[in-house]
């Protein structure tokens, strides 16, 4: 008689212990959590004296100017940009991505059917004669589910990753329609600039000529060399020059606003020129503390600073074994017509462990990596700040500059003026001739213009400077408080108040 030995368990005392100690040997390679890291939370502008001003540039910023022709260029531009399409794009890719990382977590189901004939082989390990029948018909239908339990929060920061990116997308669209904004406003005070210039430059032109002729008079009647008329032929072609090259930068200044609106120059709408408008300077009182949140590009590195983050803990979870469920329920018969019975049933459940043991050395690759990428994130954002705060100083200290010589570029007219009544009063009681009062005349037109030059780069930079302070962007969310929650709408919400108007 044979004694049979009892059967032992399934799950034996010894197996447990290899498996902790697996458990244990992997869980010591696993890296510490990164924590998150210092960012500054304000723009450093300490010492930056500067006047107040009224307030933080509005959204539509551009229509404190008051001027429908340029509210109407960048109504224009806002549509046909082929830059903000561009960066539109990218916002779309970014929020489609954060559907793919949902879906790829959590419950998947899957449906197959097919329908094989198969035709076996009469020499094979069954030969086909021992069974009846060469060819024979496999059906099969069936759902497959599978779900994977992300206990490590794997998944979840893979998704709050594609979020931050979709938020950084977003902000970078609306740094790039600040941009265009801003390049359509400059360009065409830029014209209108150019056009009060021309008006300038042809009153000396007109000046000029008068000199010349008086010149040509005198010396024809003996009174003054030829050499007078010569110089006076100089300034007359310098005038012209002045106008020519003014009408020339107006022609060009409207073929790149064309070319922002994304039209043909032909198809730019008709402009009237018209003065150039009151400049507000200054800079808000808190804009050190508030800036980080208001410029468009510093709420962008901020959210890829967030995201690379995420991706540091989605690269740790790899260290951690992976937990799923799959179940598949179906239908399976070799022969058709049975396919529809209750004895063709199949049923599977199967639960799954995937534990890296031994990888060479990828997943602490893989994670150097993404801490390498989060650090890259961290000094492009400091980066971004630094640069705010230069550009910010750089466009005040301007701005402060230019009031200072307006104001002896206003007390210079003024005198010029004096001048110009005082030599037309001796022309007209005879004391003086009248190349007096055309001298004065062309030097009261020449400060003018260079008034008009001062006033223009004023104008540029005030948009350079509303620019520098966001242009009325305001970040929708602080980095801080993200969730995976969020749904990419409001995700996105308020960094596209900044370009929809």
């Amino acid at each position: 008689m044979i004694a049979i030995p009892p059967k032992r368990p399934f799950f034996r005392p010894r197996t447990a212990l290899v498996a902790a100690v697996v458990v244990a040997l992997a869980g010591c390679a696993i890296p510490a959590k990164v924590q998150h890291p210092a960012l500054r939370d304000e723009v450093p502008l300490a010492g930056l004296e500067a006047p107040a001003r009224a307030g933080w540039p509005e959204t539509d910023w551009w229509r404190q100017y008051q001027d429908p022709q340029l509210d109407d260029l960048i109504e224009r531009a806002m549509r046909g940009s082929p830059d903000l399409a561009q960066a539109q794009s990218r916002l779309e890719s970014a929020q489609q991505s954060i559907r793919i990382a949902a879906a790829q977590a959590g419950l998947s189901v899957n449906g197959s059917a097919q329908v094989m004939r198969q035709r076996m082989s009469e020499n094979g390990l069954i030969p086909s004669k021992f069974l009846g029948f060469t060819w024979y018909n496999q059906g099969d239908l069936g759902v497959q589910a599978q779900y994977d339990f992300d206990w490590w929060g794997k998944r979840r920061a893979q998704i709050d990753s594609a979020v931050d990116q979709a938020r950084a997308a977003a902000a970078q669209r609306s740094a790039a329609a600040l941009s265009i904004q801003n390049a359509v406003a400059d360009t065409y005070f830029g014209w209108l600039a150019d056009e009060a210039r021309i008006e300038v430059a042809r009153k000396q032109v007109d000046t000029q000529n008068q000199y010349v002729r008086v010149e040509d008079l005198r010396v024809r009647q003996g009174v003054d060399l030829p050499d007078d008329a010569q110089k006076a032929r100089i300034q007359q072609a310098s005038a012209r020059e002045l106008l020519v090259a003014l009408e020339s930068s107006a022609k060009i200044r409207q073929t790149a606003l064309a070319s922002l609106l994304g039209v043909a120059p032909a198809e730019l709408p008709a402009l009237t020129p018209r003065a150039l408008p009151a400049i507000d300077g200054g800079l808000p009182a808190n804009v050190g503390m508030d800036l980080i949140a208001r410029r468009p590009d510093i709420a962008a590195s901020r959210w890829q600073v967030e995201a690379a983050l995420k991706q540091t803990d989605a690269a740790r979870a790899e260290f951690f074994p992976d937990i799923s469920l799959s179940a598949m329920a179906g239908l399976s018969s070799i022969d058709l017509d049975k396919m529809f019975n209750a004895s063709s049933r199949v049923f599977s459940l199967t639960p799954a462990l995937h534990l890296p043991i031994f990888n060479s050395g990828l997943l602490q690759a893989n994670f150097r990596a993404s801490k390498a990428q989060l650090d890259a994130a961290v000094a492009q954002y400091n980066s971004t700040v630094l640069a705010a705060a230069r550009d910010v100083s750089l466009q005040s200290l301007t701005a402060q500059q230019l009031v200072a010589r307006r104001k002896e570029q206003a007390a210079q007219i003024a005198a010029n003026e004096t001048l110009l009544a005082s030599a037309q009063a001796r022309a007209r009681q005879g004391v003086r001739d009248v190349r007096e009062s055309l001298g004065a005349q062309g030097q009261l037109l020449q400060t003018r213009d260079d008034a008009l030059s001062l006033q223009a780069q004023a104008l540029s930079t005030d948009l350079s400077l509303i620019k520098a302070l966001g242009g009325g962007y305001r970040v929708a969310a602080e980095p801080a408080s993200a969730s995976s929650t969020s749904s990419p709408s409001t995700a996105i919400a308020g960094d596209a108040d900044h370009e929809r108007h």
